[in-house]
Order: C-alpha cells, then sequence, then structure tokens
C-alpha cells in the first residue's frame, strides 16, 4: 500500500497551476517577477504544497491589498508579498534584500535600479 505522501505530486500540482484561474494567477506573478511564466510553474511545484497551490489566487490578492501597506520599497519589492502570503523566498533573505534596497535608495542611488537589483535578487533567492 502505498500513502498519498509518498506518491509524486508534480502532476497533480502541475494540473492546478495549468487551471485557467490560476494560470492567471502565475502569469501575473511571472510578470511581477520578470520571469518566464514555465520558470515559475516549477518554482511553485518545488516549493509550495497542494493547499498553498490551490489557495494561489486568493492569496495573491490578499498579498497584493495587504502587505507592506507602510513601506512603499518593501511594497514595490514584495517583501511580505513573496514571503508571507506566497512563500516564495526565505523571510530573512527577503528582508536582507528590502533592506540593502532601502540603503541603496537612502545613498543616493536611482530609485528604478535599486529596485531592479532587488528584484533581480528575488528572482536568485526563488530559484536557490
Amino acid at each position: 500500500m502505498k500513502y498519498l505522501y509518498e506518491k509524486d505530486l508534480r502532476q497533480m500540482k502541475y494540473t492546478i497551476l495549468t487551471s485557467t484561474r490560476h494560470d492567471e494567477t502565475v502569469r501575473a506573478i511571472a510578470r511581477r517577477l520578470e520571469m518566464p511564466d514555465a520558470k515559475l510553474r516549477m518554482i511553485l511545484i518545488r516549493r509550495l504544497d497542494m493547499s498553498l497551490l490551490e489557495n494561489l489566487e486568493s492569496r495573491w490578492q490578499m498579498g497584493r491589498e495587504h502587505a507592506d501597506q507602510n513601506d512603499q520599497v518593501a511594497q514595490e519589492l514584495g517583501c511580505e508579498l513573496f514571503t508571507r502570503f506566497i512563500p516564495l523566498v526565505d523571510p530573512d533573505v527577503m528582508r536582507s534584500i528590502c533592506d540593502e534596497t532601502g540603503r541603496m535608495i537612502g545613498d543616493g542611488s536611482s530609485r528604478d535600479e535599486a529596485l531592479a537589483k532587488g528584484r533581480a535578487r528575488i528572482r536568485e533567492a526563488a530559484l536557490a
């Protein structure tokens, strides 16, 4: 007898992510992170369990509405969005990225350049 947790769930996770509503959410997250849809699906399948994947759309919407409301840089990077609502990055790593990006802006770097570097580091962290 083989228990459900012993099975390879990748195909079931892929089926969830390619359903119409989930696919729209995946594409929106991929645009925000500036990465290909397929690569994001791979990361989501690897990192999230079935429950998180089933609720991906509502987590995305709630995160966009309620995450990082008091910090403009953190909101643009998705610091809380991609740790608490959709856990793609380790919270300590994300805090480090947000702090460093804020420091770069405070030190006089271009805001757009600092945010682009922050987003690149988030992509790297999600892939790790």
